[in-house]
């Protein structure tokens, strides 16, 4: 029986609850209802809390910095974790949870009853405050319960704290059916909630050594209707994704995505928005261009995330390919390049994925036949890794090797579902091919390459992965560039501006094109990308 909650406490009730969720993560995925279908609640929960794990994994020496305390290192470093990996609605409000819990107990050197209390009330305040519009029934209501509990528990006793705050988020839990229509309907409890009840009662294994006997109510009786976890069934699209911006540039994107949609959500990594510089972005819209460019105007978005509801399968229903269906999967490592595959009707993979981010975007498709679209050198053996797994599934995987997005761009444009599956994977396989691609960037250290020596700072032209040109201004690099790969033939130049691109390269790139080059179709859009100014495809 724990008197205090110290540094080894934190990381295994981290442990601890990630165990659990893992536990029941189906579970939680059935309960997943409220108002429109993904059934996914559990699984963005686990991965949100795996997160989590990994970064108090990675901190080897446990050295907290500055006076924050090691039990405040500790949930900080949980708490950053989870904003980083927080997936879905659900996840990104847990990980606000866990922020007002690390704010609060980092404060004070020795955490009891009276002090785990106070996080709980400033984990609820945190978590009212993230969503745009909240509602009474869900994991919101669940945490003020459990915060309730806690601090009416008389004396400053943990173990009776813990205690207190579990059994008033599971009463809560029991509640939600009767605050909200669309869960009484479906005869189950609220998914989140669920999970949140999961969490506390890991927390109180840990404090007192005691499992307790069971995690919150569970359904009702099983869903028999289909309605998803948060948001209303005019939007089709979810949209998630991390930005780094300043809190007046998010405010008002807060504006322009609550305009665009619902169930939306914007956490920071800060105790104060003021304090934080990254945001985890969640919301639910019909246009998914604009949901995106309001955080490239906003400032730099990554590890994009769009997915289509309508291809989400039911909770209750078991994932089995569809034979007669084919879909297409594309890595996209910028905000733009992302609003491009999605308007082609791809599935989109930020960039740089896992072998299992790959897979389980194959079989979310919940098509038997698939395209996959890799658009990176150090990328396809991951593919092809995923496309070997899936084929366990009864899936046919199908990697088209591009090494750019401008490619992958091409290979789209003459997909044609009217063609057999393998005569269409080979045209987009000799469109993207054909297409010839480039990048520009700077140079970060001294080499010598094919096109001569080059220095930090310098621009670089590479074409199909060859340095051809050195220059020292970008415009000039970019346009002596385009000349030279138009001067081998080309109809149709695709420009995609990176995340750093300065103001007037479009303006300039295509104004040259335009005028040296009249007879050859150029299009530019804003792709987001890191690192690269400018990617070109000619085809």
């Amino acid at each position: 029986m724990l008197e205090t909650l110290d540094a080894a406490a934190v990381r295994r009730w981290c442990a601890g609850g990630l165990a659990a969720l893992k536990r029941h993560q189906s579970e939680i995925d059935d309960l997943n209802v409220y108002p429109v279908p993904d059934g996914d609640t559990g699984t963005n929960l686990v991965l949100t809390l795996t997160s989590a794990q990994q970064a108090l994994a990675l901190d080897l020496d446990n050295a907290p910095e500055g006076p924050t305390p090691p039990h405040g290192h500790a949930l900080r470093l949980m708490a950053r974790g989870a904003l980083l990996g927080a997936r879905g609605n659900s996840g990104v409000i847990m990980s606000q949870i866990l922020r007002g819990l690390a704010d609060t107990l980092a404060a004070v050197e020795t955490v009891r009853g009276r002090a785990l209390a106070d996080g709980l009330r400033a984990a609820a305040r945190a978590a009212w405050s993230a969503v745009a519009h909240p509602v009474e029934g869900t994991l919101l209501t669940v945490v003020r319960a459990a915060a309730d509990a806690a601090g009416a528990t008389a004396g400053d006793d943990l173990p009776a704290v813990a205690r207190a705050a579990a059994a008033g988020a599971t009463a809560a839990l029991a509640h939600t059916p009767e605050q909200l229509p669309a869960l009484a309907r479906a005869g189950v409890v609220d998914a989140g909630g669920q999970g949140l009840c999961v969490l506390l009662d890991a927390l109180v294994e840990v404090i007192t050594g005691e499992r307790p006997a069971a995690a919150g109510p569970g359904p009702v009786r099983r869903p028999v209707t289909v309605v998803r976890e948060t948001g209303s069934e005019e939007y089709a699209y979810e949209v998630q994704f991390l930005l780094d911006a300043e809190p007046a540039a998010v405010r008002r994107l807060r504006e322009v995505l609550d305009s665009l949609g619902d169930s939306l959500v914007v956490v920071g990594d800060g105790a104060t928005p003021e304090e934080s510089s990254t945001w985890n972005v969640h919301v639910h819209v019909n246009d998914v261009g604009a949901a995106v460019e309001a955080g490239v105007t906003a400032g730099r978005p990554y590890q994009i995330s769009v997915t289509r509801f309508a291809d989400q399968p039911p909770p209750d229903r078991p994932v089995a390919p569809d034979p007669a269906a084919r879909a297409a999967v594309v890595v996209a490592p910028g905000a733009g390049i992302a609003e491009l595959f999605a308007r082609e009707g791809a599935t989109v993979v930020p960039g740089n994925p896992s072998t299992g981010e790959l897979l389980d975007a194959v079989r979310a498709t919940g098509a038997a036949r698939v395209v996959v679209l890799p658009n990176d050198p150090n990328t396809q053996a991951v593919a092809g890794a995923a496309a070997r797994e899936a084929h366990l599934s009864g899936i046919r995987v199908s990697v088209v090797p591009t090494r750019s997005p401008v490619q992958a761009l091409a290979a789209l444009a003459v997909r044609d579902p009217g063609r057999r599956f393998e005569d269409d994977v080979i045209a987009m396989a000799e469109a993207a091919g054909a297409c010839r691609y480039a990048e520009v960037c700077q140079a970060s250290r001294e080499a010598v390459t094919v096109a001569g020596p080059c220095r930090p700072g310098d621009v670089l032209a590479l074409v199909e992965g060859e340095v051809h040109l050195i220059g020292t201004d970008l415009v000039d690099t970019a346009t002596a560039l385009l000349d030279r790969m138009l001067g081998g033939g080309g109809e149709l130049v695709t420009l995609l501006y990176g995340a750093d691109a300065p103001d007037g390269l479009a303006e300039a790139l295509q104004t040259h094109v335009t005028r040296r080059w009249p007879f050859v179709e150029v299009q530019g859009f804003p792709g987001g990308q890191p690192h690269y100014p400018l990617l070109v495809g000619v085809e």
